[in-house]
């Protein structure tokens, strides 16, 4: 997929590269959000738990899903966005751990014209998550105000 809003269609498709979480990414964005929960950040409290150990921060794996989707646009697709423009029904779908790699599947699932002063309309994507098992841990739809 290449180019503006009028380049997309429905049912395209998208599968960023991986991305490994690393502990420098929990304490990191623990930091600087402030989120020092200790599904994060307790290693010892977290070793008596269900999961065993430290769970990444949803947000972080949100935000990590947005840069490799950014990443994965070409020059020409970065032109064509006006604003991330929302988030639709987001869910945790299952905890990602530090170690995990992830990488996102998106598909276009809707595209709504605007009457905009700079963009042409609103795409929405399905939005998927994955593990390196391909086990789906976030699942969201996102919202992009393209020219």
């Amino acid at each position: 997929m290449s180019g503006g809003y009028d380049a997309i269609e429905v049912g395209d498709r998208t599968t960023t590269g991986g991305r490994t979480i690393t502990e420098a990414d929990v304490t990191n964005f623990a930091g600087v959000s402030g989120d020092f929960n200790h599904l994060h950040t307790d290693a010892e409290v977290m070793a008596e738990t269900e999961y065993g150990e430290r769970i990444a921060h949803g947000a972080l794996v949100f935000s990590v899903a947005t840069g490799l989707l950014w990443q994965e646009r070409d020059d020409a697709e970065r032109e064509h966005v006006v604003a991330f423009y929302g988030v639709d029904h987001l869910r945790f779908v299952r905890p990602c751990f530090i170690g995990d790699t992830i990488h996102v599947e998106h598909e276009v699932v809707e595209k709504e014209p605007r009457d905009h002063p700079v963009a042409t309309g609103v795409v929405r994507y399905e939005v998927s998550v994955q593990n390196q098992r391909d086990e789906t841990v976030l699942a969201c739809k996102f919202l992009s105000l393209l020219r």
